[in-house]
């Protein structure tokens, strides 16, 4: 994992540099929209931009929405107001409904968020892109996310099976934010994310999606993001009781919804097992490995 590291650790510390004006195509890269929702993140918030710009995507459009920063947030903002579909700084109600400005704003295909202290892993763009052309009907796309620290260093993956609605309900998140890119039709037509969330928006949004008949899901391997670890982050400072609470309020909401007349009990089995065979039969032993390993530590 250490040339991953510092493959990682280099993108998103190097400066950006612009390249050709070329036209995209729009039938070979579709408009990506991503948006990053910030409040005084300046220690991280240069990496976060330098990860979207240093994809160095020809259909991008990038929105960052900042609550009113007081740390210097809003210079670093302005070093990269060029290459900005645009940005704004001012009071809001949090995170989601940042990113659900953004979201309005945007007029990309495909629209995804990138919170400020997380980033996007080298060529996480063209690899939607490439998704896109071989799958152009998919609504969801979304890869695989690495866990990082406030330096940059992996310290664990994080591998995704395809998307199973009864395995997000009954067993948890099946698709990390970091690496998360959905049809921006099918937010218009299911709605933005939930502002009266402030933890498990992006665990909400995939329910909601994930129950709705027709809408198509798609896995890519390979690793689109990093989700960084660090004291102030929300993962950090209200997991245990702001996000258990909403997880419950949110599995509880979706279950009706769900066509299966089987259980908890199966369905729970069920996600562990498809989980452990997806990975075995890929190959990925070493991986499946840690996660056991893993598991057996925290019971």
């Amino acid at each position: 994992m250490n040339s991953s590291n510092n493959t990682l650790q280099d993108f998103v510390t190097s400066p950006y540099r612009l390249q050709g004006n070329s036209v995209a195509d729009s039938k070979v890269y579709p408009k990506l929209t991503i948006v990053t929702p910030s409040f005084n993140q300046a220690q991280y918030l240069e990496r976060t931009i330098l990860s979207v710009l240093n994809q160095h995507y020809p259909n991008l459009e990038y929105f960052i929405m900042d609550g009113g920063s007081t740390d210097g947030s809003l210079d670093i903002i302005k070093k990269y107001e060029p290459y900005l579909a645009g940005w704004v700084s001012e009071k809001d109600r949090g995170q989601t409904d940042a990113i659900n400005k953004g979201f309005r704003l945007a007029t990309g295909d495909y629209v995804a968020f990138q919170n400020s202290d997380d980033v996007f892993a080298p060529d996480a763009l063209s690899r939607v892109a490439e998704a896109w052309r071989k799958a152009p009907t998919t609504d969801v796309f979304f890869g695989d996310m690495y866990i990082i620290d406030e330096a940059d260093v992996i310290l664990e993956e994080m591998r995704a099976p395809e998307f199973c609605v009864e395995c997000q309900l009954y067993e948890g998140m099946q698709v990390f934010n970091q690496s998360l890119f959905i049809r921006r039709e099918r937010l218009e037509q299911f709605g933005l994310l939930d502002e009266s969330l402030r933890f498990v928006i992006d665990y909400e949004i995939i329910a909601r999606l994930g129950v709705q008949s027709g809408i198509k899901f798609r896995h890519v391997n390979g690793f689109w993001g990093g989700f960084r670890v660090q004291p102030d982050a929300k993962s950090s400072t209200i997991a245990a009781t702001v996000g258990l609470q909403e997880h419950k309020f949110v599995k509880e909401k979706y279950l009706p919804s769900l066509t299966s007349s089987l259980g908890a009990s199966f369905w729970q089995r069920y996600c562990r097992l498809r989980k452990l065979l997806t990975f075995v039969l890929k190959g990925e032993w070493g991986y499946v490995r840690h996660r056991l390993t893993l598991n057996r530590s925290r019971h």
